[in-house]
């Protein structure tokens, strides 16, 4: 089984759902786990995780998309 790793986190969901697809189109599998409370957004994070063999890889997709 993969072992997976937290690579960015948000509190905004179009970020966190652009970030992903921006994974899945370089074929590196992500998951979102959405940690936000139901009735108030400000609280808590939207964390994406990808497997650890594409954690170096990811991270810098992340990097290069945020200094865009």
């Amino acid at each position: 089984m993969n072992s997976w790793t937290k690579i960015f986190s948000t509190r905004n969901i179009a970020e966190a759902s652009i970030i992903q697809g921006m994974l899945e189109e370089n074929q590196i599998p992500v998951q979102q786990l959405n940690k936000q409370d139901s009735s108030y957004v400000n609280f808590g994070e939207i964390e994406l995780y990808v497997p650890q063999q594409f954690k170096l890889t990811a991270a810098q997709l992340v990097e290069q998309s945020l200094l865009n």
